[in-house]
């Protein structure tokens, strides 16, 4: 948890100015903050009220390491692998699922055996998840290994799990988990404040339940100055811009030019529309109804310690060269004899002359 130190002027908290009589005229003045702090009764503080707003942008993108994904999530050893369960009313009832990935083509020439480590006879299990094996252990109080192995024409892979009978439920008593803050001194010392780590509003992953209910069914107006957009609407061609022209990017519709006069040009890029007048000046409008469902998505994230103090992902700047090859010291004058026009010496060998232009 960061710690946060503040430095508060005298000049800017209210009740810090006093009355005093100079020369018989009442003139408020600023006291001192250790008159302020102890002026009231029985030497309590008289600075009370004092609200500190704290602006943060964050998200979790910012963090650092936080990456989206779409949610699927797989074992972190996918050639070898298993889980076991059982229950309460059979503790000494063991159940096997093989979840190596049958998705590694290599693993069509495996086989598998379970050794469950009380001394039975090993069982062959080429049978992957969501098939099951199940095994009866002793009635005895014990710890046992499970043993999987994997055998194929490369090598022998092996993967070990313990397990204790009888299996017993264990009960977590605050399985949410609940964070406390105490205050060291102040009024709220005897008031400890308590958050559940996990609540309905997180557990519940629901854009419904994340939307305000007072949304307008009537769209409102939203509007202010901007400034222009409309080279994003730029076509090549001798018109760059042309009435009614979609734009089109990544296959969804961007924005189109919706009108071209000697006052104004208007246009709509990703449902706003822009109005780019004579003078300069760039006014947009948009239609709001409030925070509704059409407005979010739900993503999951995930904690990446890849890019843990790192501001996004990683990415990969490369700068490109033309390779012309080695030119003799004639070879300019050479190709000046394929040179037919101002043209043709300006875009010869995709700028081979260097041409100044005054």
């Amino acid at each position: 948890m960061p710690n946060y130190n503040y430095v508060i002027s005298p000049e800017v908290i209210r009740g810090d100015i006093f009355t005093v009589n100079v020369s018989g005229t009442p003139v408020g003045v600023y006291s001192g903050m250790t008159q302020i702090l102890t002026a009231g009764p029985g030497g309590t503080s008289l600075l009370t009220g004092l609200t500190i707003p704290i602006l943060v942008t964050e998200n979790v993108s910012d963090m650092g390491y936080y990456s989206p994904f779409d949610g699927a999530v797989t074992q972190l050893d996918v050639v070898n692998n298993f889980i076991f369960s059982s229950t309460t009313s059979s503790p000494y009832v063991y159940r096997v699922y093989n979840t190596s990935d049958d998705f590694k083509k290599f693993l069509e020439f495996a086989t598998y055996t379970v050794d469950w480590g009380d001394g039975s006879p090993v069982n062959n299990f080429n049978q992957l998840a969501p098939a099951s094996i199940i095994h009866q252990y002793p009635t005895v109080v014990s710890a046992y290994t499970i043993t999987l192995t994997q055998t194929n024409p490369w090598g022998t892979n092996i993967i070990k799990k313990e397990i204790t009978t009888p299996y017993r439920n264990v009960s977590i008593p605050n399985p949410n988990g609940t964070a406390f803050f105490i205050s060291n001194n102040g009024s709220w010392s005897a008031t400890p404040v308590s958050y559940d780590f996990i609540f309905s509003g997180d557990a519940e992953n629901n854009v419904a339940d994340q939307v305000s209910s007072t949304f307008l069914t009537v769209p409102f107006t939203v509007s202010g100055t901007s400034a222009s957009r409309i080279q994003e609407l730029a076509q090549y061609g001798p018109q760059k811009f042309v009435v009614g022209a979609p734009v089109i990017i990544q296959n969804q519709l961007f924005g189109v030019v919706n009108n071209i006069s000697p006052l104004f040009t208007g246009y709509t890029i990703q449902g706003v529309d822009y109005y780019d007048f004579k003078d300069g000046t760039t006014r947009y409008f948009v239609q709001s109804s409030g925070l509704t469902q059409n407005e979010l998505t739900a993503q999951f994230y995930y904690k990446d310690p890849a890019l843990q103090k790192s501001v996004g992902d990683a990415e990969v700047v490369t700068n490109f060269y033309i390779e012309r090859g080695k030119n003799s010291a004639y070879e300019q004058i050479q190709r000046l004899g394929e040179v037919d026009s101002l043209g043709d010496l300006i875009n010869y060998g995709y700028g081979f002359f260097k041409v100044e232009t005054k």
